[in-house]
Order: structure tokens, then C-alpha cells, then sequence
């Protein structure tokens, strides 16, 4: 039974940044949309929401960068990344002649 509550709580760290990602996503998308919307009404001001853009790229760059990070540590972990990526290791000593 702990094993099941702790994989569990391992879902959860990776949803709740994703949900989080997701949310930041859709504050991007509605400042955009509303400020191309705005071009159809009669008013001549055109504000864009920046705030609410700058907001949900935070969201949507915390997001993304956990769950990418979390995924390349565990590939890293398990050997999966290229070679280029893996932990150094120190060099050997030489033999003495």
C-alpha cells in the first residue's frame, strides 16, 4: 500500500505542473485572441493584455521546464541521453612506466 501512495504522489508532481503549463498556455492564447477581437468592434483603442500574456508564460515556462528537466534527470539517470549529456566521469589514473 505504500508503494501505490507513493507512486501516486509521484503522479501528482508531474500533473500539477502540467496543469499549470496548460493554464499558462490558455492565458497566452486568450490575450492574443482578445486583442485580434478587438479589431472587430467600433472601439479605435487596441489594447494588448500584457499582463496576462506575461503571466501565463511564466506558468507555461515553469511547467515545461520541470517536466523537462524531471524527464532528462531520470533519462540521465537511466542512461537513455547521449553521450554528449552524460554525468563525466573522472579519467582513470595512468600507469606508472
Amino acid at each position: 500500500m505504500k508503494q501505490v501512495f507513493i507512486r501516486f504522489i509521484a503522479v501528482l508532481l508531474l500533473v500539477i505542473p502540467g496543469l499549470g503549463a496548460t493554464y499558462g498556455f490558455l492565458l497566452m492564447k486568450d490575450a492574443i485572441f482578445h486583442y485580434f477581437a478587438s479589431f472587430g468592434d467600433d472601439a479605435s483603442v487596441h489594447n494588448f493584455e500584457w499582463w496576462r500574456f506575461i503571466a501565463g508564460l511564466v506558468l507555461f515556462l515553469i511547467g515545461v521546464g520541470f517536466i523537462g528537466g524531471w524527464t532528462f534527470f531520470r533519462d540521465r539517470k537511466r542512461n537513455y541521453v547521449a553521450p554528449r549529456y552524460r554525468k563525466k566521469r573522472p579519467r582513470p589514473p595512468r600507469p606508472q612506466a
